[in-house]
């Protein structure tokens, strides 16, 4: 191929879809700016096996099966199916990733002839789009994201995740800390450079907080710790609640909104609106459910703190979100989290599992004066554009 301008063919799982369609936002994002540039077309695999509608009897929200094909912002997104049986096998998910996505790539390459394929997280994904890249004979560039940190604690999938690794052209790191971790797993420091995910400021702004509270049926004069994410374990939601008690009792007119809904991960909402019931919170804690992004900004604005417990992270695009929206934020020492909160300007970092620390953490927050301009500044530094320039620079070096 003559022209060297790159041809991305994007692969990865977490991708937004119809039925999912919080999943993977941040990919999203990355990557319809990309496509201002060069033209990119989405392959994201969707796990699947014989009789995982059964399961949905008592889960619902396992496993949701998107349409084949959909277009979302001019992008072309294809669904392939690919073998994964829960519980057996899931160190070979990347190899039946790769085998189910390779009739599609051949009937996409005599349209689209792609010359790089770009992964995002490293195992299954990077590990499946390292084998198609040696079928189709094209670099391939993998994004590290967080999930890296769990699942190198698996034998077989911290081997394939390192094989992935190894046979990419290039590695992007969403943070210091990943790229540091998966180094010290044995990774090739030289191969890997950090690019941050960025924060879209025309979605992302801060509006008159009274008017955001009456959108929300908030009083003027509550104070409002917000938290977003994917309603899982991993991000903390649960340890938040449980410091509750005591800050209500010092601020009786606190209240905790809660915005998020199932995730790939799963969904613990059920359990979470218990704990708030046993501790008799109903009148503390309310769940806004699952909110399109453009929406966020609403209860952001709302809000006086952001806080996030979470247990993993590589770099949560949701912090630079709040800041955007002039909220500080309080959340925990893990993976990229002390990169994006890297100044007590921005909030507070309090070691993982000190719920004492995270309770005096918040109510520090909720005291301290903060120069919320400054934070929505800091957060306007670290918008998109920086980041695709930097990956854009990246892909022409190595399309072939």
């Amino acid at each position: 191929m003559s022209d060297k301008t790159p041809h991305l063919l994007v692969f990865c799982s977490l991708y937004p879809s119809q039925v999912r369609p919080n999943a993977g936002v941040f990919i999203r994002e990355r990557m319809s700016r990309v496509a201002a540039h060069c033209p990119l077309i989405v392959v994201s695999p969707v796990p699947w096996f014989p009789l995982q509608s059964l399961i949905r009897y008592w889960k619902p929200d396992y496993r949701p099966q998107p349409s084949c094909y959909e277009e979302q912002q001019n992008i072309k997104v294809y669904f392939p199916r690919f073998l994964s049986i829960p519980g057996l096998f899931r160190s070979l998910d990347g190899f039946f990733m790769a085998v189910a996505a390779l009739p599609l790539l051949f009937k996409l390459k005599k349209n689209f002839a792609f010359n790089l394929i770009d992964a995002h997280f490293a195992y299954p994904d990077g590990y499946a789009a390292t084998l198609l890249g040696r079928w189709f004979n094209v670099p391939v560039t993998i994004t590290l994201r967080g999930t890296e940190v769990p699942l190198s604690k698996l034998p077989g999938r911290r081997q394939r995740l390192l094989k992935a690794l190894q046979s990419a052209t290039r590695v992007f790191s969403v943070s210091e800390s990943l790229k540091q971790h998966v180094v010290d797993l044995g990774a090739e420091a030289e191969k890997i450079i950090v690019v941050g995910n960025g924060v879209d400021t025309e979605k992302f702004f801060a509006i008159d907080k009274r008017s955001a509270r009456q959108q929300l049926q908030l009083a003027d004069d509550a104070l409002v710790l917000i938290s977003v994410g994917g309603l899982v374990d991993r991000k903390g939601f649960h340890r938040v609640i449980e410091l509750l008690p005591g800050l209500v009792k010092k601020y009786p007119q606190l209240i905790y909104l809660i915005v998020g809904g199932a995730s790939a991960e799963g969904n613990n909402r059920a359990k979470l609106e218990q704990q708030v019931e046993v501790l008799g919170l109903t009148q503390h804690v309310t769940f806004l459910g699952a909110m399109a992004s453009q929406d966020l900004h609403i209860p952001l604005s709302a809000s006086d703190v952001f806080v996030l417990a979470t247990a993993n992270e590589g770099w949560a695009n949701v912090f630079l979100e709040a800041m955007a929206c002039g909220l500080p934020v309080v959340t925990t020492n893990v993976g990229g989290n002390p990169e994006v909160v890297n100044n007590d300007k921005l909030g507070f970092v309090v070691p993982f599992g000190d719920a004492e620390a995270l309770s005096q953490a918040i109510e520090n927050a909720l005291n301290t004066k903060w120069d919320r301009q400054a934070i929505i500044s800091y957060a306007a530094d670290n918008g998109w554009n920086k980041r695709v320039a930097i990956l854009l620079t990246e892909f022409k070096k190595w399309v072939v």
